[in-house]
């Protein structure tokens, strides 16, 4: 057993950093679900920015998520990426979160 339970992630941590407007989440993927999974980080509104790691904390890819660049480098990103899982078993999928901001004199919307 590989610690992986169909398309379930390893593991999941989150952290607010100190700015308080920000999350930051770690996402355990096997190589052959990281695609998938930055293809569906993407496409979720509330993502700034994407960083993918192998399991000894190199860095291969950064990628800043902005909406106009979505459509432009989405294809040849994915690409990239896909490559790059051939190369490594195990990644970390670090996501930083703009966190919904709470209504004027009101507590966060849950």
């Amino acid at each position: 057993m590989d610690g992986h339970l169909g398309n379930l992630p390893l593991a999941t941590g989150v952290f607010q950093t100190m700015g308080f407007d920000k999350l930051v989440e770690e996402v355990h993927v096997m190589g052959r679900d990281l695609v998938d999974k930055v293809r569906e980080l993407i496409h979720e509104g509330n993502v700034q920015r994407i960083v993918v790691k192998d399991e000894h904390g190199n860095t291969f890819v950064e990628i800043p998520v902005t909406v106009a660049a979505i459509g432009a480098v989405l294809a040849p990103l994915l690409a990239a990426i896909g490559a790059i899982s051939a190369l490594v078993a195990k990644f970390t999928i670090v996501v930083v979160r703009n966190e919904p901001k709470p209504p004027e004199g009101g507590q966060p919307v849950p």
